[in-house]
């Protein structure tokens, strides 16, 4: 029998979606689950979303152009433009999601065997992207007790090595919340700046930040046009997951260049969901974000309160995105994610979360951490730390 590439036997399963099918099995006991292992707001679409996609104005649904259509790339550099983000529309490429836009990004910039530094915990699904492009991702470690809060630069240059070509951040960070300030992210620009190297900033969840001080991002530190990358995504912004369309922005005419040909390769990205987006971007009014950050600062507050009086709990400062990193008194919490599904319920309900573990690369941490994604309505996710709270008693590795 044929055996199957290497790297498809080192393509890790995603933590977020890997306990999905235990969570079916528990449904179909009649157990009712509260997901919160994935960052699938329950937000509506914008009207403008569907009204433009009922209606297109074509009557043939044609490839797009492979930087993605002119329009939507308009819309976006005036979105931009609008928070004082410097982008022209031929500094941004359409991607197939965000997703899409790291892989690009990581096939355009690095050789195989090439290292990037990653601020960990972070996105699970930088690790399979990594896979892909055959490159090595360097864990720069932080930790709960500090809110996630970045190390200092002397140890993101203890971290560099020959093979360093560049770092990767999440802003606001998903799995943590954690918000970068903006003299944190001119000291990382002088480092990428001095040692030649990419700075990749996956910003998708700008609109998800709730501080009172200015969120900043790559694009507007002067100094390092040429190494800044920005990682940016629909599927949050208007609750499109599932449109899948998302956008690399550089100032660096070889990164675009380089992705594009690339993004010939896959053709386009998908032709009405861009038309869909482009008319959110023209039409969605200011009360839409007015009320969805609204929405969310109240579901992170009734998350971090209710949690803080669960024993043994710690919950970390949370500025933005919708997801946390917490600690629990748990001796291994894949463990108890899969416990939860298969052997818990409370008045016939339980939680999906996603283990931690996956979520770091430097083994052993995040065993006894969860993410958790506040994508529920206030009552729902009330009643999910409610069920959590009594599982936590009940669970035989409790610690």
């Amino acid at each position: 029998m044929p055996t199957t590439a290497i790297r498809s036997t080192e393509m890790p399963s995603s933590p977020i979606r890997r306990l999905v099918d235990f969570a079916i099995a528990a449904e179909k006991r009649g157990t009712k689950i509260y997901y919160l292992n994935i960052g699938q707001p329950d937000v509506h679409s914008p009207n403008e979303f569907w009204t433009a996609v009922a209606n297109p104005g074509v009557k043939v649904l044609e490839y797009s152009h492979s930087l993605g259509i002119a329009g939507l790339r308009d819309a976006m550099s005036a979105d931009y433009k609008k928070r004082g983000i410097p982008v022209e529309p031929s500094e941004l490429m359409v991607t197939t999601g965000g997703s899409e836009a790291v892989v690009l990004t990581f096939l355009t910039c690095f050789d195989p065997g090439d290292e990037v530094i990653v601020v960990e915990p972070y996105y699970a699904n930088y690790t399979g992207f990594a896979n892909i492009a055959g490159i090595k991702l360097v864990p720069l470690t932080t930790k709960i007790e500090e809110d996630f809060a970045l190390p200092t630069t002397e140890a993101i240059v203890a971290k560099l090595t020959p093979k360093t070509k560049g770092i990767l951040l999440c802003n606001p960070s998903n799995p943590t919340g954690t918000v970068y300030s903006t003299a944190q992210l001119k000291e990382i620009a002088e480092v990428v700046k001095q040692k030649n190297l990419f700075l990749i900033v996956d910003e998708v969840y700008r609109d998800f930040y709730y501080g009172t001080s200015e969120l900043t991002s790559v694009m507007q530190i002067p100094g390092i046009e040429q190494n800044a990358i920005m990682i940016d995504s629909a599927s949050k912004k208007f609750s499109l997951c599932g449109a899948r369309v998302g956008f690399l922005v550089s100032k660096n005419k070889d990164v675009l260049g380089g992705a594009l040909k690339f993004g010939q390769a896959r053709l386009a990205a998908p032709t009405l969901d861009q038309i869909g987006v482009q008319a959110c971007l023209e039409k969605t009014p200011a009360t839409y974000f007015e009320e969805v950050r609204a929405e969310y600062m109240a579901r992170r507050d009734i998350l971090v309160k209710s949690l803080a009086k669960v024993p043994g709990v710690v919950v970390p400062n949370i500025e933005g995105a919708f997801y946390a990193i917490v600690r629990l008194p748990i001796d291994n919490s894949d463990k108890f994610c899969q416990w939860l599904l298969e052997e818990f319920s409370h008045e016939g309900q339980s939680v999906l979360l996603a283990p931690a573990s996956g979520f770091y690369m430097t083994k052993g941490l995040g065993a006894n951490e969860v993410r958790i994604a506040y994508v529920l309505e206030q009552d729902k996710l009330k009643a999910a730390v409610d069920v959590l709270a009594v599982a936590l008693q009940q669970y035989p590795g409790k610690v």
